[in-house]
């Protein structure tokens, strides 16, 4: 149906007769000739209709609407260029020449659109509902090209590693870790459910003992959880698993194979290896584990410095064996009173009691607005002028907790003082580390036990072993590491437990009993039992990394058919309701009394 696609008609075509079909994307009537641009999935080209080249052609012409499906034979020309015009166009590809129409074909016409495909629309919920119209957007095409090139690029690289991609069961197992899962009840066997996969994780332990050495899998993932902009309920990642390696390995295979990614889709290089910052340096610092570092505004402890303070809010918090920390949110002194209670009300919600803060307007301590800081001596106000390099202008912002929770509180008002002065409007830079040495447990207080941070698969720090296998459960730390670019976790992996009395002791640390274990983890542990290797992996987050790629803030703008804020595909009007037959058959009654419609 076509002799060329609308982006390759050059100069090198002049005189040529060629065939091109696709989208009409916008007509223009200029005294009888028209001109309309035609576009495919890889460009546009400008096409002319005039009727002393074809009466026929031109005559149809004039019935073209944006949208229409339409096929033109003509002969490529050079646009006209004179003393008094110049119809080139440098922004376009085929900005130097033009189709002048011979033959046109209507070969679908198109009733008026619900939005205009040439403006953006705040109305998310449209666009998913017409997503084959929303898809049609050069931006939201390009975004499905860099997906593809991203995960050819990551392919290409495995396989040259040696790595075999292997599918794993998407009917699976429901296992207590975790997050909540999808159940599908079996119509064979009744009262029993698969659960579909929140990871291929134990699938891929089990092939590092089957000998396999080196899996990965594009794979789909499932986690019911609660949506934002960067979750869906249903997603892509990269899953990587190798034995024989070390977490040295993992980390400079996947520097590689990102540096591949992001030069073939961004045309960018990647300078590696990447830096590497411990997962309590991390939050020493920034106040998070996936660390934002462009903003600057490190963290500064000022524990020493205001232990005797009369502010009993830092002192009394340092006699309780907590910290005080804060940051300098450089010339944010001119801060709104609206903007400070913005702030406030987040550290409150974050669990901090309020804000503590300085606005230093001129040099002289006098002039500091503070509710704090004529309570403090020249001494503590000279720590802070140093520590934290105060000039007239400045913000200072303050936490005093123990020690996690203060980093987390100021982390967050750290990211929000990011996005009140736009600190990052225009930055294209490419910030990736490694976060290493995570806990290996936490202790949730709901529960009244530890749980893993990571996976309970997860492999202590080799002085750490003895610890768990003694129940001495207390700082822990893993071997596991998360790959991090600007602010966002791309991935997470681990080197994992291959010894089946390990992972029983790690099974009794995160309160899981025998019975349990034997009912949930029998394949694991039976498996462990006969020469497991030693072995760790990495997944990562395909959505996320091609969300970065193509600069767009939500995942939702590189996955063809997303999910919106309530999990529903609206498209398809997903989920949807199940026939009585259907549901007598996998021997399920639904519960659920749809509330009457408010009038």
């Amino acid at each position: 149906m076509r002799t060329h696609h609308c982006s390759e008609i050059r100069s090198e075509h002049i005189g040529q007769t060629v065939t091109l079909i696709g989208w009409v994307n916008s007509t223009r009537d200029h005294g009888g000739v028209i001109f309309i641009d035609l576009r495919d999935r890889e460009g546009l080209t400008q096409v002319v209709f005039r009727p002393d080249d074809s009466i026929e052609a031109a005559k149809l012409s004039h019935s073209l609407r944006e949208e229409d499906v339409i096929q033109v034979t003509g002969t490529v020309t050079a646009r006209l260029i004179t003393e008094e015009v110049d119809a080139t166009n440098d922004d376009l590809a085929t900005g130097q020449v033009e189709l002048v129409a011979k033959e046109l074909t209507i070969v679908n016409k198109a009733e008026v659109l619900p939005f205009q495909l040439d403006k953006e629309l705040s109305n998310e919920d449209l666009r998913l509902k017409h997503r084959y119209l929303d898809l049609r957007r050069p931006r939201l095409t390009e975004n499905l090209k860099q997906r593809h090139i991203i995960t050819k690029a990551a392919r290409d690289f495995l396989s040259a590693e040696g790595f075999l991609e292997v599918e794993t069961p998407i009917l699976s197992k429901a296992t207590p870790e975790g997050a909540r899962d999808f159940l599908v009840p079996s119509r064979i066997n009744p009262g029993k459910f698969y659960a579909l996969p929140q990871a291929p994780q134990q699938y891929k332990q089990m092939l590092m003992v089957a000998g396999v050495e080196k899996y990965f899998q594009i794979a789909r993932c499932f986690r019911d959880e609660d949506l934002r902009a960067d979750r869906q309920p249903e997603f892509s990642q990269i899953d990587i698993e190798a034995s024989f390696i070390s977490q040295d390995d993992i980390i400079g295979m996947i520097e590689g194979m990102l540096s591949s990614m992001f030069s073939q889709a961004r045309g960018v290089e990647v300078p590696t290896p990447f830096e590497r910052l411990t997962w309590r340096d991390a939050m020493d610092r920034y106040g998070s584990d996936k660390p934002e570092r462009r903003i600057g505004m490190e963290m500064v402890d000022l524990t020493e410095d205001l232990k005797d303070c009369e502010f009993r809010v830092f002192s009394g918090t340092v006699a309780n064996g907590g910290v005080v920390k804060a940051i300098n949110a450089k010339s944010f002194a001119d801060i709104s009173t609206g903007q400070i209670d913005k702030l406030t009300k987040l550290a409150q919600e974050a669990g901090a009691k309020g804000l503590a803060y300085i606005q230093a307007r001129d040099t002289d301590r006098k002039t500091w607005r503070s509710p704090f800081v004529k309570r403090m001596t020249d001494s503590e106000v000279e720590a802070l002028r140093s520590k934290l390099n105060i000039e007239p202008g400045d913000l200072i912002l303050f936490a005093a907790d123990s020690w996690e929770p203060a980093c987390d509180v100021l982390g967050r008002i750290r990211l929000e003082v990011a996005s009140l002065k736009e600190l990052l409007k225009g930055n294209e830079e490419l910030d990736f580390l490694w976060v290493t040495e995570f806990p290996l447990l936490a202790y949730d207080e709901e529960e009244g036990r530890h749980v893993a941070v990571h996976h309970p698969f997860t492999r202590p720090l080799k002085e750490d072993e003895e610890k768990l296998r003694n129940g001495e459960l207390d700082g822990l730390r893993a071997q596991a590491y998360d790959v991090v670019l600007n602010g966002y976790e791309l991935g997470g992996g681990s080197i994992r437990i291959h010894e089946a009395d390990l992972q029983s002791s790690m099974f009794t640390a995160l309160g899981i009993s025998e019975e349990e274990a034997a009912e949930e983890f029998e394949h694991i542990l039976d498996a462990f039992k006969y020469g497991a290797p030693p072995h760790g992996g990495i997944a990562l987050g395909l959505d996320r990394v091609v969300m970065l790629a193509c600069k767009e803030n939500s995942i939702r703008e590189v996955i063809a058919f997303p999910k919106n804020n309530k999990g529903a595909e609206l498209m398809t009007s997903s989920p949807g309701t199940a026939t009585p037959i259907a549901l007598r058959d996998l021997r399920i009654k639904s519960t659920y009394v749809e509330k009457p419609k408010e009038e």
